[in-house]
């Protein structure tokens, strides 16, 4: 049995990154109707539009979890909201989910926490989270500064521990979520790739530069200091990356970014895997062909197994 679609209710071990601003009910609804598991976010910081797109979710009667970035709640509000909503799957992140977990599990919610490195899953494990979202620097979003990536940290992970394991970080389809299965993984976590589907609510022209990119079209930016991005390649990335270091001020035109489809305004997160992604497509396609593929796959290395071959 798949633990993480025993926890979460879902046909598929496919969830949706959970996006600031762009993870809200729209994505989510058409993501888990679609049979994977939509997440909605808490990063923005709107307390009160989050809480509202959780109930709406709740209204249809789909699967769905919630994410909550430890670093950057304000109070625990949210994590208040969460345990007394209904959600039975959160994802934490960004902080040690130490405190988070025994109110979140005591109300029936099972805990995933995001992780860069090896020495982190282990922390977390130690703190009784129920699973783990291995993060690879191959993704968009914030990231640790000492990359891993995503083929070498599941390994050494699963090496380490028994808890499910949620792959993300430069997968976009069924090729990558077989190679993550193969190396430990029970799901998988897509994040660029939603963002580049019909239900997205960003704008054209950041759906486009997903598309134009290549597999070198990101920059890893502020390295040494915080919080460290990956980020779509443009002129005002291309900026902060030869400066070096990235002000706090940095991400204040984000939603024009997202909405305004100014790709100039702030930094556009994507990850590597920009350059695998080459339409736009409904969540709906997007999900059948993964599975479609991660199916062919997975039939044909069973069948060299069985053959005690390798093609």
């Amino acid at each position: 049995m798949n633990r993480v679609l025993a926890q979460t209710g879902a046909t598929y071990p496919i969830l949706q990154a959970p996006m600031g601003w762009i993870a809200r009910s729209a994505l989510a609804s058409a993501v888990s109707r679609a049979g994977g598991l939509g997440i909605i976010e808490t990063s923005s910081g709107e307390t009160e539009n989050c809480q509202r797109e959780i109930l709406t979710m709740r209204q249809t009667g789909l699967p769905f979890g919630v994410n909550l970035p430890i670093r950057f709640l304000k109070d625990d509000a949210m994590l208040r909201f969460v345990c007394e909503s209904g959600v039975r799957f959160v994802t934490t992140s960004a902080g040690s989910p130490a405190k988070f977990v025994a109110p979140l599990q005591s109300a029936g919610i099972a805990v995933y926490h995001a992780v860069p490195t090896l020495e982190a899953a282990l922390k977390c494990a130690d703190a009784g989270v129920d699973g783990l979202v291995v993060e690879g620097s191959e993704g968009g979003g914030f990231k640790n500064p000492e990359e891993v990536s995503t083929l070498v940290l599941l390994q050494a992970i699963r090496e380490k521990t028994d808890l499910p394991l949620i792959a993300a970080g430069g997968i976009v389809d069924g090729r990558g979520m077989a190679a993550a299965f193969a190396l430990g993984a029970e799901a998988i976590q897509m994040g660029t790739r939603f963002v580049a589907s019909a239900e997205s609510p960003v704008h054209a022209h950041y759906k486009q530069a997903i598309l134009d990119a290549s597999t070198t079209g990101t920059y890893m930016l502020n390295t040494k200091s915080s919080p460290c991005i990956r980020a779509l390649k443009a002129p005002f990335t291309q900026s902060l990356h030869e400066a070096g270091l990235m002000g706090p001020d940095a991400f204040q035109g984000i939603q024009e970014v997202y909405f305004g489809g100014n790709m100039n305004a702030a930094p556009a997160l994507a990850g590597q895997s920009a350059g695998l992604v080459h339409q736009v497509l409904t969540a709906k396609q997007i999900i059948d062909q993964t599975v479609a593929e991660f199916r062919s796959i997975t039939a044909r290395l069973g069948q060299l197994a069985q053959e005690h071959s390798f093609g």
